[in-house]
């Protein structure tokens, strides 16, 4: 029975992918908090979508893959913001036409070129399949940004809150605004080789959004984050071992359903509180 439980850890590509994914839990859900807060879900959304065509250019230059997906995030970005700034239409419909556009841009350039990596791959992941330079990438990744964040939570989040009160202490806005965006590209580029664009996502709002239901205090929110995201990827991963199905889709799933017990009891406690106070 014990042999049964431990048979997934026996195993190099098991083992890998739970490394990994414990490793980006980390960053993913520290900017999640931020990004729920700032409103800037959508804008990871963005992001995660652009990186395709960066991703093939690279591929067709012969540079680092992630070279690519970087600069165009980063360009997906900036040209989101400039839009926004120079035009009537709202920035989340800007963020829409941009990555829609990117991504599109991404799938046509694909299928002129001959390669070996599976479209399927990119898209959604191959977290069974990573190896030893993926685990150092998305590593030193997860470590600088998540870094970058804790010694800077307090300047974010007052940018988060009050870009005004910010500007009058002193803080650079700009530098906080680009220097976000950048960590959000360098995450998803860490994330690229486990759960792929689409899902990395999920990772980028999900472990906030349940977080920001669960307490009122941002201290608490980050911690729990992180935990959320590591006993969510840990359990996805070992379920779907036995389930024979794919393990990201498995830990957006659990996500999902943990967000929704989230809600429920968010809602229930606003009702007690309701109640009290008639």
């Amino acid at each position: 029975m014990i042999e049964t439980l431990l048979q997934p850890f026996q195993f190099g590509f098991m083992q890998n992918a739970f490394i990994i994914m414990i490793m980006i839990a980390v960053p993913t859900s520290l900017l999640s908090c931020y990004l729920v807060l700032k409103g800037w879900s959508l804008m990871g959304d963005a992001i995660s979508h652009a990186v395709l065509p960066g991703v093939v250019a690279a591929y067709i230059l012969g540079i680092p893959l992630i070279i690519g997906a970087f600069i165009a995030g980063m360009f997906c970005a900036l040209a989101t913001g400039f839009l926004s700034d120079n035009s009537r239409v709202k920035q989340d419909t800007v963020m829409g036409i941009v990555f829609s556009g990117m991504f599109g841009l991404g799938i046509v350039m694909y299928t002129k070129i001959s390669t070996n990596v599976h479209l399927d791959h990119i898209l959604f992941g191959n977290m069974l399949g990573v190896g030893s330079t993926d685990l150092w990438t998305a590593g030193l990744i997860a470590l600088f940004v998540s870094v970058i964040i804790i010694a800077k939570q307090r300047d974010f989040l007052l940018h988060a809150f009050d870009p005004i009160q910010a500007q009058a202490v002193g803080l650079h806005l700009g530098w906080l605004h680009y220097g976000l965006l950048a960590l959000i590209s360098l995450t998803i580029v860490a994330t690229l080789s486990a759960v792929g664009i689409i899902l990395s996502i999920g990772l980028l709002i999900a472990p906030g959004a349940i977080a920001f239901l669960l307490t009122r205090e941002f201290a608490r929110m980050l911690p729990i984050a992180v935990t959320v995201t590591i006993l969510s990827s840990v359990l996805g991963i070992y379920g779907s071992f036995y389930l024979d199905s794919a393990p990201a889709p498995t830990i957006i799933l659990i996500l999902t359903a943990i967000f929704i017990a989230a809600l429920i009891r968010s809602n229930r406690l606003n009702r007690r509180r309701s109640a009290r106070n008639t």
